[in-house]
């Protein structure tokens, strides 16, 4: 049975409603797991350094998609909520249309910026050579990585979060099996891994244009946009939040990679490059569940069910907080086969890894507040306060601690710096929480 956005949500509700998300994101960031397990095992330690140094630059490139993705959604979702039907679906095909064309300047823009960016960091040799060459295979699906991104977040305004899942499965088991066939069958190398992971974004980003396009039961379809310019800008302004996270998160790993190869080398980078993969595997349960619990609050903010509100609030608190001490046990207790799986072939690499994910791990017990915090607001339409949580958190606490502490602690600096700077963010969070419980009613 379809749950719907008007029901009210017991925890076996609430999970069944958010799961499908969170399996999507987790499968999302498997992309990049995959690649990185063939490209480290398969094909050696410089192309996995290579991938992993021009990875930020990628990221960059997609955040349109994050942005109107969270913002778009959380309008559309209000929208279905007070009974106009008609025009949430001129703004999603309006939304959905901007992404589109966005995708195509940016991947323009990214071919042509894909070498400077390398040498910034310090590329030479073959980490340059191997670093442009994975970059530019994969920037010609970023328009359909858009899409799929931006859908994530509509499946669940759609109330089809099942859907999304079955699209994500189809894509993720898409880029499993091309790493295999192009990698081990056709010795193709990182140019294998890149294309394999472009045409299975390809095949996430077009199949939803297909399925919304055409007659279906969900309340969303594909139809002659109403382009209005106030609602573009407030659809830029409420996922602000969202384009902010995608911006810092790249920016800073630009930074990590940056004092890396100061203080590791080659190695620091590979090793970072790893641990980021277990922390984008892991953050993608807490980001899956904000995205799903996002439209149910803005439907019922939409909706003025302050008691809906109420509920769901309090039990994501919990949820999020039991979901991280189990994340934080299942990092420690997996350290070191998560190294071995990795790079088993090099013992300092290895080593690296597990030392490294043994530091990181505490940033679990907080992180899930902090992600959730910065949606929610999204999702009530305060895209200011959802920015400011994110700009300082990703970015300005980020950048400042990794910058500062290794010339104190060294190397390990660089691997504090992001359970600090979750500390701190969190702070920020609870804040806002607190002091904007009365305007919205949520507590």
């Amino acid at each position: 049975m379809d749950i719907r956005l008007s029901d009210h949500f017991t925890y076996g509700k609430l999970l069944r409603f958010v799961i499908p998300s969170i399996i999507m994101m987790i499968f999302t960031s498997v992309y990049m797991v995959v690649d990185g397990l063939f490209v480290s095992n398969c094909v050696g330690k410089v192309p996995f350094a290579a991938m992993n140094l021009i990875t930020p630059l990628l990221m960059v490139m997609s955040t349109i998609g994050f942005m109107f993705a969270a913002g778009g959604a959380a309008i559309v979702a209000r929208l279905l909520g007070e009974g106009e039907n008609e025009k949430a679906n001129q703004y999603f095909s309006m939304f959905v249309y901007v992404i589109l064309i966005s995708g195509i300047l940016l991947m323009m823009i990214g071919q042509l910026s894909t070498e400077p960016f390398a040498r910034m960091l310090g590329a030479k040799g073959d980490l340059l050579k191997f670093s442009v060459l994975y970059a530019r295979i994969n920037f010609c699906s970023l328009p359909f990585f858009m899409n799929q991104i931006a859908f994530q977040s509509f499946y669940n305004t759609a109330g089809k979060p099942r859907l999304g899942l079955i699209m994500t499965l189809i894509a993720g088991l898409s880029n499993i099996g091309l790493d295999a066939l192009f990698i081990l069958g056709f010795h193709l190398g990182l140019a294998g891994a890149s294309l394999a992971t472009t045409i299975s974004e390809m095949v996430g980003g077009i199949i939803p244009l297909i399925y919304f396009g055409r007659k279906n039961d969900s309340p969303l379809k594909l139809i002659r946009p109403s382009f209005d310019v106030r609602v573009f800008f407030k659809a830029c302004g409420n996922g602000l939040s969202e384009f902010m996270t995608s911006i810092s998160t790249s920016v800073v790993a630009t930074v990590y990679n940056w004092q890396l190869m100061r203080y590791i080398g080659e190695d620091g980078v590979a090793a970072y490059g790893a641990i980021m993969y277990v922390i984008f595997i892991f953050a993608a349960i807490f980001i899956g569940y904000s995205l799903g619990s996002s439209a149910i609050v803005s439907y019922n903010y939409g909706a003025r069910n302050t008691t809906e509100l109420k509920n769901v609030y309090k039990k994501s608190l919990r949820l999020i907080a039991a979901a991280g001490v189990m994340l934080f046990i299942l990092a420690i207790v997996l350290r070191g086969p998560l190294a071995v799986m990795f790079a088993g072939y090099d013992q300092k690499l290895s080593s690296l890894i597990r030392y490294g994910i043994t530091i990181v791990a505490f940033s679990f017990l907080i992180t899930g507040f902090n992600v959730f915090g910065s949606s929610f607001f999204t999702a009530l339409g305060n895209g200011a306060v959802s920015a400011v949580i994110s700009f300082l958190r990703t970015l300005v606490f980020q950048v400042v601690i990794v910058l500062l502490l290794p010339e104190f602690l060294g190397a390990d600096g660089i691997w504090i710096a992001g359970p600090a700077a979750e500390l701190l963010a969190l702070g920020v969070t609870a804040g806002f929480l607190i002091r904007k419980k009365s305007v919205y009613q949520y507590a």
